[in-house]
């Protein structure tokens, strides 16, 4: 059994067991929190689209912990110009264990 769940503008398909991290969310560590915005679920054989979701499907999921996403780096170049910049960003992205379906 598995389900794609919609969690901060991106996709996920998860089964139960699964580790995913998803963007920042606002849930302590230890707690349960619920993805509502369930886009289909397939069990055995069985497949049931949402449009866009589906009413009844939940997933849970325990907030294992808060971290930060690897460095991405930007760097801008104009030749000739003496110019350029360099930024990086951490993403703040929070791990989920998916308990049920």
């Amino acid at each position: 059994m598995y389900a794609i769940v919609e969690v901060g503008a991106k996709q996920y398909r998860v089964e139960k067991g699964d580790v995913i991290e998803v963007e920042r969310q606002s849930a302590e560590a230890g707690k349960d929190i619920t993805l509502d915005k369930v886009l289909l679920v397939s069990k055995d054989k069985k497949v049931e689209v949402g449009q866009p979701y589906l009413k009844e499907a939940r997933v849970v999921a325990t907030v294992v912990g808060d971290l930060r996403g690897e460095k991405k780096l930007s760097f801008k170049y104009r030749r000739r110009k003496s110019s350029h910049w360099k930024k990086g960003h951490r993403q703040e992205l929070t791990r989920l264990k998916i308990k049920e379906i």
